[in-house]
């Protein structure tokens, strides 16, 4: 190599650090502000209802639950024994059978004697035909089975808004169980401020934990390290980045396990997008667009106090399909809505929230897999100052871990969940594997998530399902 060439190539590799040193600060940087801020207003929410200075008066919104299921036949059963469980009192059940191949709407028939009923739906947003509708009216609350031609989630959840009677409707999946009182927790935004016309709920990993009427019995971490470490993932996110982005209303998504949102202003922006594989991410950003362009007051709120438990993927193999997926649909949503990148019309939601998904979500797994590419250069051509790097790489690693598990143990003292010492360990020892393990194995699928993904962009996202643990 001649020493023009080696100067040309210490200098682009001293430009590359530089560039990560500052993304990696940037991102340190927000996740501990989100961290801090998260938690201080998770000790605060806790502290206000053990003093009971939150509200406590029974108000209560009509809402709709629809659930989407696709051959769902070994969750959906004790899915809707578990809603009917709920302690609120104005709400329905809507169960869209999407076409499913196995006994899903007849174990629901059977389960709650459910009776045929001829019930024309107004299609007010697009949607595949019903093939039958049946409904339950000798339950606590009326409970509605929907069958209708196969046209995947997006598809299911319109056809359950085109048929919910209530105002407002949560969406959830049918492998998910609610809290006991997420219904009024989850409201409770809507109460406090009319302008709100979506509300995003906490999503916590259901595996090996019990539950009996919306309550935890028993809670430890999953057998499963995977599982394990998606706690902990799940902990941070939802504790840090969208306590953070509620500040300022600029959430750009509602995990489609858990949220609520307004049925009119949902219906007049065409409700959801059944072309992208983030029909929930999508929604919320076509909300803000909707309504900033429209100049209508409105607010999307965060409530980090309603709970439903969700079954994550215990195998490596759905995780990467369910991240595939996820990183897909990110992609499509943001290219589907670009108007917004660093446009001063639609605010911080433009020059913040979006920035942050583009550079730290969409972006990342090319950054980070061009990092390592990167070092692995530096190293063959001898320019890595191994110590340093070593160094830098556990000072960063250590500082994600100290963050993971300040989340964790946010997430659990204010929710009153019991954590033996073995547990601590478990969190604890997890948290580095979390961030410097399955982080870049992550990076390596999202980076590849695009390979072949037109060929699968209307089918349902499956993982292996396993009953839920209800008394």
């Amino acid at each position: 190599m001649s020493p023009e060439t080696f100067e040309i190539i210490k200098k682009i590799l001293e430009i590359v650090n530089v560039f990560f040193v500052i993304y990696l600060i940037g991102y340190s940087t927000f996740l501990f502000l989100s961290v801090v801020i998260g938690s201080s207003e998770l000790y605060k929410k806790h502290k206000q209802e053990k003093l009971q200075n939150a509200i406590t008066e029974t108000y209560y919104i009509p809402i709709s639950i629809i659930v989407p299921a696709h051959n769902e036949e070994v969750t959906v059963v004790e899915t809707v024994h578990s809603l009917l469980s709920l302690e609120y009192t104005t709400y329905e059940i809507v169960v869209v059978d999407d076409g499913s191949t196995d006994q899903t709407a007849q174990k629901l028939i059977e389960a709650y004697n459910m009776k045929p009923l001829h019930r024309p739906i107004h299609r007010r947003i697009e949607c595949q035909p019903e093939e039958f509708v049946y409904e339950s009216v000798d339950q606590k609350v009326p409970i509605t089975l929907i069958r209708k031609k196969n046209g995947g989630k997006a598809d299911s959840l319109n056809m359950g808004i085109n048929a919910c009677r209530f105002p407002y409707f949560i969406c959830m999946d049918a492998d998910s169980v609610l809290q006991y009182d997420s219904l009024f927790k989850i409201s409770r935004p809507i109460i406090e401020n009319p302008n709100v016309v979506a509300v995003g709920g906490v999503v916590r990993p259901s595996n090996s934990v019990t539950l009996e009427n919306g309550r935890v019995l028993n809670y430890r971490l999953p057998k499963s390290i995977i599982a394990s470490m998606q706690v902990l993932e799940y902990d941070r996110s939802f504790l840090a980045s969208r306590i953070m982005f509620d500040k300022y209303n600029g959430s750009l998504i509602i995990s489609g396990a858990f949220g609520l949102f307004k049925k009119e202003t949902v219906i007049t922006v065409g409700g959801y997008d059944h072309s992208t594989m983030g029909e929930d991410m999508e929604l919320v950003v076509k909300l803000h667009e909707f309504c900033r362009a429209s100049q209508t007051p409105y607010l999307i709120k965060y409530a980090n106090d309603a709970v439903c438990w969700s079954q994550a993927p215990e195998k490596l193999r759905d995780l990467r399909r369910q991240r595939k997926r996820w990183h897909i649909g990110l992609f499509q949503t943001m290219w589907k809505h670009r108007v917004l990148f660093l446009n001063p019309k639609y605010g911080a939601v433009s020059l913040i929230s979006y920035l942050y998904f583009l550079i730290y979500e969409l972006l990342s797994p090319f950054i980070e897999i061009f990092g390592i590419a990167t070092v692995v250069a530096a190293y063959v051509t001898d320019l890595l100052n191994v110590p340093f790097m070593i160094l830098f790489f556990l000072i960063y690693a250590v500082f994600g871990c100290i963050l993971t598990i300040t989340a964790f143990f946010a997430r659990t003292y204010t929710a009153d969940l019991k954590v033996t010492a073995g547990e601590f360990l478990k969190a604890s020892l997890l948290c580095f594997f979390e961030t410097s393990v399955l982080r870049f194995i992550m990076a390596w699928v999202r980076a590849t998530a695009f390979i072949g993904y037109k060929h699968k962009k209307l089918h349902w996202g499956k993982i292996e399902r396993k009953q839920i643990n209800i008394k």
